[in-house]
């Protein structure tokens, strides 16, 4: 690949519904998937679990196959066949619908019929996956679909005891222990919420309320354009899922405007690309890893956002340490008074879009599930956008107050009521918007969120359903053990090695596999293993999250990174490169966090046991600073000043000795510390520093060029906002 392809070899869904009849319908098809999530999940149509997680997977091949083609501009015979397909997905659905209670009674005794269904479903969903994913995830869920109707010729211990090809069929493609699992099940009710959620977001203008306040804050710093980058990248990733979205859209204006400032193209794309990714790991939403996890692991979710919240600062940190350095080593100071907007200016303009977010991590935190919480938050942002047109109208501040103070009462009568009276609200908005110019454009906007969310949806959803068959092929033969019996071996001897093994299992099986699915695979062979070795099982699962986000920014695959290239105008490899060096932290915080569980504010672990657990916190937070400080200055060659290649490798010794929690590493960690920013320190003060700045880009450093224009960004709306 190279860096004149474009974006859509990367993502087959990165431009919009095509403007045509069939593009019409396309987009009607993704609007009634969207009115159906938001009907099941807000309890307006009550179905049986199995019965939404079917038409969850039948609207993702109605959606997906005749999409994918129209956009790739192919043939009429091939677009029908699509089509054909599609429908075809939608009706295994239906058959499960209309056939539940009889297949309820004969589970495990399959029809000819249900077997010849079963078959056409995984067939479809294969196809599906392969066109909007690519080939890397079905040929993986291939081999495991090869191995339950093979595996008994293996040798041992990789053979099992052979099953029946229909026993293999109804396991997997009925039921809940296939395709239909706990993974579609999440999808279909909490990450689909959640991404019209960050749609509905996206286009009433956070993108440019998070871009605004991130150059007000950090765009005059030095190195302020590529901190403007970190810090708007992880804000997106409160409310977006995808760190592939979230590079396309933040990295439209980052990307650009750390080239203008003087960064090198590779890097600037390396920054976008892992700070992107990092948005996975920064609750609320996590890359919808959290929900699955916390479904997964049978805990609440605000457990797993307790686990992820320090790692995902000490992250941010990281990359922010970085181009810090990076800025100091190339003499890049940051934006001119003249270019940077007011962040409190911005905040009083757009504040009413902070407000369902933080209703949203109020509610998580308050013990409410998911699907209540992101349902809530959901009709909150909605009546919100729709409110805003209306209020803009009304004569007199009182009046607005007044106004705003109704919706927000609509909003909480949800507690008491339901959804009903939220739903009559919503009902009312609209029609007092219709008469309106701007209501009219406010109305449009939320049906393009909703069309669009649908479309958002389709690969993690598809990813959730092919996924399934891999989770299948383990619980039906029992092949995670023999992975797990050689980790365990492996880590009676050295828990390290074991850990070392886990994340290039993590990293390659991350290529060219999105975060969620490869979540799911590791974590079901890996975290058990690794719990086995002592490893706090939810430490476990986060050491396998994490390297599965990383896989995203490790060359060769890096979709992250190529994704940035066209961008960036550079190579994706040397992106890749790039990122790698940026992204050091995340390679560190998981090994720190398995031997001192302190990290992620779990219980655990010697150093708690021996010093008190807060005390324990305490300490290895500042000793994973450390570390990470040192790794950058290693990566970077750069601290206050230049760094020799000796003192980089000494900087590198220090922060690798820092990472485990043995005494005489740690002590060794320290004194090596102390000792190479001692040496450093001294050094520039003897020498002096180095005097060479460039402000705003280029070889040639000219101070106070002109301000880049404020609008538009990408996914802003021009919608008229309330007092």
């Amino acid at each position: 690949m190279t860096e004149d392809q474009p974006n859509e070899l990367h993502d087959p869904l990165a431009e919009s519904f095509p403007a045509s009849l069939e593009g019409r319908i396309l987009f009607a098809v993704a609007l009634v998937f969207s009115l159906f999530q938001l009907a099941t999940a807000a309890h307006l149509w009550d179905l049986p679990s199995q019965v939404v997680r079917a038409l969850h997977v039948g609207f993702l091949c109605l959606l997906g196959l005749p999409l994918v083609s129209a956009l790739k501009r192919e043939s009429i015979p091939l677009r029908a066949l699509f089509w054909l397909l599609g429908l075809a997905g939608f009706g295994v659905a239906l058959y499960q619908w209309v056939e539940y209670r009889d297949l309820i009674f004969r589970a495990g005794m399959p029809l000819t019929t249900d077997i010849a269904v079963g078959c056409l479903a995984l067939a479809v969903l294969f196809i599906a996956t392969w066109r909007i994913m690519g080939p890397a995830l079905p040929i993986i869920a291939g081999l495991f679909l090869a191995y339950c109707l093979g595996g008994q010729y293996l040798p041992s211990p990789f053979n099992h005891r052979g099953y029946a090809f229909e026993q293999v069929i109804d396991h997997m493609a009925y039921g809940t222990e296939g395709i239909y699992g706990i993974p579609v099940y999440v999808s279909s009710s909490y990450i689909f919420l959640f991404i019209l959620f960050g749609s509905f977001l996206e286009r009433a203008g956070m993108i440019k309320l998070f871009t605004d306040v991130s150059l007000g804050l950090v765009g005059g710093a030095k190195g302020g354009a590529a901190k403007v980058a970190v810090f708007s990248s992880g804000l997106m990733g409160t409310i977006s899922g995808s760190g592939v979205a979230n590079v396309v859209t933040t990295g439209q204006f980052t990307i650009p405007l750390m080239k203008r400032f003087g960064y090198r193209a590779e890097f600037a794309g390396g920054v976008e690309a892992t700070a992107s990714m990092g948005g996975q790991i920064m609750p609320p939403v996590m890359g919808a890893v959290a929900f699955i996890m916390a479904e997964t692991l049978n805990v609440p979710y605000a457990t797993v956002v307790q686990a992820a919240v320090v790692p995902a600062v000490l992250y941010f940190a990281s990359v922010f340490w970085m181009v810090h350095l990076e800025a100091g080593k190339r003499g890049l100071l940051g934006l001119t008074p003249d270019q940077i907007p007011s962040a409190l200016g911005a905040l009083r303009a757009g504040w009413y879009l902070l407000l369902p977010l933080a209703v949203l991590v109020w509610l998580l935190f308050s013990g409410y599930t998911p699907l209540y919480a992101g349902t809530i938050g959901l009709a909150m942002t909605v009546l919100l956008i729709l409110g805003a047109p209306l209020a803009t109208r009304l004569p007199g501040l009182a009046l607005r107050y007044l106004f705003w103070i109704g919706l927000g009462l609509a909003a909480a009568s949800f507690f008491e009521w339901g959804i009903l009276p939220v739903v009559a609200a919503m009902a009312l908005l609209i029609l007092l918007c219709l008469p309106l110019k701007g209501g009219r454009e406010t109305l449009r906007l939320t049906v393009e969120s909703l069309g669009e969310g649908a479309k958002t949806a389709l690969p993690v959803g598809i990813a959730c359903a092919i996924v399934g068959i891999i989770v299948g092929t383990m619980t039906l033969t029992g092949v995670a053990n023999t992975f797990g019996q050689f980790i365990v071996s492996v880590g009676a001897t050295s828990l390290f090695l074991s850990l070392i093994l886990t994340m290039v299992t993590c990293i390659v099986l991350g290529m060219g596999i999105p975060t969620i699915p490869n979540y799911i695979i590791t974590s079901s062979i890996a975290g058990p293993a690794l719990y086995a070795l002592g490893v706090p099982l939810i430490v476990s699962h986060m050491f396998v999250f994490y390297f599965g986000i990383l896989a995203d920014l490790t060359p060769p695959v890096a979709l992250a990174c190529f994704a940035a290239a066209p961008i960036a105008k550079a190579s994706g490899l040397k992106i890749g490169i790039e990122a790698i060096k940026v992204a050091l932290a995340g390679f560190i915080i998981p090994f720190m966090a398995v031997y001192t569980p302190a990290l992620m504010l779990q219980d655990g672990g010697p150093l708690a046991a021996e010093i008190g657990y807060w005390p324990a916190v305490a300490y290895i937070v500042f000793k994973a600073a450390l570390a990470i400080g040192l790794w950058g200055a290693a990566a970077i060659g750069f601290l206050v000043g230049p760094l020799r290649w000796w003192e980089r490798l000494v900087a590198a010794a220090a922060a690798f000795t820092l990472v485990a929690a043995v005494p005489l590493t740690d002590e060794i960690g320290f004194v090596l510390s102390a000792a190479i920013i001692g040496w450093h320190l001294w050094q520039i003060r003897r020498h002096g520093m180095p005097t060479t700045v460039n402000r705003t880009g280029g070889a040639a450093g000219t101070a106070g060029a002109s301000r880049l224009p404020p609008e538009p960004y990408p996914g802003e709306s021009d919608r008229a906002r309330p007092a």
